[in-house]
């Protein structure tokens, strides 16, 4: 009896070279056209800004360019309605986010239990966040009417004399607050529900076992597991009062934010200096303090929530 050899494992064929050339590069091809279109739509307009920030640009004659250096920024330090919309900004920031993420947390927290037409209501809290910011913008400001607006009508109800509310610094920016947390209210509302349907139920289990009342366990077992949402809504709310622009415009149709600036933001006032005063080289500089802004907002909100949840892992 003759014994044969193990036969050979055949081993696959190598695939062409073209093949293998495209297995390497393939995945930088898929992710081309994003950072194609970033580059063309986000980092050079980025770049170009402060390239013109540096000098002296009028919007009648772009080309005509003299160099300025950093006097474009010395010159907004200097600028007390500059000061006027940074604080502005601020004020209407505060008055618009906290509300705003307050309301949003507790309708979520009520459309987390099964009530009937939820998803009803959780499709009516998008409406305001899909209407147009013109449209709603104008609506409030029939709102907010000082002769005819329903708001001074119903305080009159109950005795309080009619409000200003485009004239007066605190009414107006409430005003223009109101809006914008009529607006993103139901937005916030949805992330911060997604993320309660995220916790696990056996937490809200073990707590009620233990006694925890409703409110323990929204305080103990949501607000933690809603921390990484909490943070996330807090930037982009952040960022979006930074930004704010439509609201004050259309509210009462001024770029210079009322009559006294008195609700005047960053947006309006890069947009009254770029094309109400034809300074685009300052409208640029201020485009990159409220850049610059932005990120030292985001970076101290994001410093805040890394030592608090060290702390708490500390525990």
């Amino acid at each position: 009896m003759t014994l044969t050899a193990p036969a050979k494992p055949i081993s696959p064929p190598r695939p062409p070279a073209v093949r293998r050339a495209w297995q390497k590069v393939s995945p930088y091809a898929y992710i081309a056209p994003f950072f194609t279109l970033f580059a063309a739509f986000g980092l050079f307009p980025l770049i170009y800004t402060a390239f013109v920030s540096l000098y002296r640009v009028e919007l009648q004659t772009p080309g005509d360019m003299e160099w300025r250096g950093l006097d474009n920024y010395t010159a907004l330090l200097s600028d007390e309605f500059f000061w006027t919309s940074l604080r502005n900004t601020f004020t209407i920031g505060v008055l618009s986010t906290v509300p705003q993420l307050v309301m949003a947390l507790g309708l979520a927290h009520l459309l987390n239990y099964r009530l009937r037409g939820r998803t009803f209501l959780r499709t009516a809290m998008l409406l305001p966040y899909a209407t147009s910011v013109a449209a709603a913008t104008l609506v409030f400001a029939q709102l907010f009417g000082r002769d005819f607006g329903l708001i001074n009508y119903v305080i009159g109800l109950v005795g309080i004399d009619p409000v200003d509310w485009q004239s007066g610094t605190v009414a107006s920016q409430i005003a223009v607050s109101a809006i914008v947390i009529w607006r993103w209210t139901g937005y916030n509302a949805l992330i911060y529900l997604a993320g309660m349907q995220s916790i696990p139920q056996e937490l809200y289990e073990a707590a009620e076992m233990d006694g925890a009342s409703r409110w323990r366990q929204f305080f103990h077992v949501t607000l933690p597991g809603l921390r990484p949402t909490i943070v996330f809504t807090v930037i982009v709310s952040t960022i979006g009062a930074t930004q704010l622009f439509g609201e004050p415009l259309l509210f009462e149709g001024s770029i210079s934010g009322g009559i006294s600036h008195q609700y005047q933001t960053l947006g309006l006032y890069m947009y009254e200096q770029g094309w109400g005063f034809f300074h685009l080289g300052r409208a640029a500089a201020i485009a990159w303090v409220m850049f610059l802004l932005i990120l030292v907002l985001v970076g101290v909100n994001a410093l805040i929530a890394r030592r608090r949840s060290r702390k708490e892992a500390g525990r």
